[in-house]
């Protein structure tokens, strides 16, 4: 039996057994990261350029690809390292900063997504009050505190998971260290403890969806109240993004942590942690320009003169 002491490594799980199959991961995993680094990368030097996206609402996506582009780098490098050089390996720090760096990201995007959908409420339904409540300082407070959100998590858990005692080995069924799959390690009722701060913090993010979900029935009501049909488009356009990224991200999230044990299976548990750590990095760049006019203006700006100049 391995115990916490003994333990110098933990073996993640592997994509495929076949080398074809492990380099065909990689080129995918490469391709994801590759179009993350690329779309968020894009979004934030369009938003730092551009004097007309200083504005809250892209001061929030800023912080956003930032988050986003943390988040997928604290996992799929690894996981494509493992599969080029076909190890499964990850040293016990290596999986406690990863365990750290994902809760950190994480939980700041999802405060983030918070403030994000408290600051589309305040624009569209209180227009008038939106200079005063969203000011320069108000934004700068809001972000630190989602950013201080996250880092608080991470510290929590990370410090709570591996203070527990590990005698199941050092198999991990996932591919990056994930704080249920390390549980499923620990002696006797030992996780009970962690998996109650798990109940705790999902129950404080369940408040922010809910806020979430709340802020968006008054924003619907104001746009369906808007007379000219260009106004609502444009009001549905800056809101229908931000909607789309929270329900994807909620719900993959909340699965992974929360689903009873009966229903794990490995597959699913994989399918579960994709949609939820690679899927959003890389997809949310895409949604937020998609029917954004402004911000779609700015990068192809960015890329006109960046090819110019070469």
């Amino acid at each position: 039996m391995s115990n916490t002491s003994s333990i110098t490594h933990f073996l993640l799980l592997a994509f495929a057994d076949k080398r074809e199959l492990q380099l065909l991961h990689f080129w995918l995993f490469l391709a994801i990261y590759l179009a993350a680094l690329l779309g968020n990368g894009l979004i934030i030097t369009a938003i730092a350029c551009d004097h007309r996206l200083h504005t809250p609402m892209y001061f929030f996506l800023f912080n956003l690809s930032l988050l986003d582009l943390g988040c997928i780098s604290t996992t799929v490098p690894k996981a494509m390292a493992n599969s080029l050089w076909d190890t499964r390996a990850i040293s016990y720090a290596g999986c406690a900063a990863q365990v750290f760096f994902l809760f950190f990201f994480v939980a700041a995007e999802y405060s983030l997504l918070t403030v994000m959908a408290y600051d589309r409420y305040v624009a569209i339904c209180k227009p008038l009050h939106y200079g005063t409540l969203l000011g320069s300082r108000a934004c700068v407070h809001m972000a630190a505190a989602a950013w201080s959100t996250g880092f608080l998590h991470a510290v929590l858990h990370t410090a709570n998971t591996f203070s527990l005692p590990l005698c199941q080995g050092n198999a991990v069924d996932q591919f990056f260290c994930e704080v249920p799959q390390i549980l499923k390690l620990s002696c006797s009722d030992a996780y009970l403890r962690e998996s109650g701060f798990i109940v705790v913090s999902a129950c404080l993010f369940f408040g922010c969806f809910v806020f979430i979900v709340v802020s968006y029935v008054e924003i619907f009501r104001a746009v369906l109240r808007i007379p000219s049909q260009q106004g609502r488009h444009k009001a549905f356009s800056t809101c229908l993004p931000h909607l789309a990224v929270v329900s994807l991200f909620v719900s993959t999230s909340m699965f992974a942590y929360l689903k009873p044990p009966a229903t794990s299976s490995p597959f699913l548990d994989l399918v579960v942690a994709v949609l939820y750590s690679v899927v959003p990095p890389a997809v949310n760049p895409l949604i937020y320009s998609m029917r954004n006019q402004e911000l779609k203006d700015a990068v192809w700006k960015l890329m006109s003169g960046l090819f110019s100049k070469a």
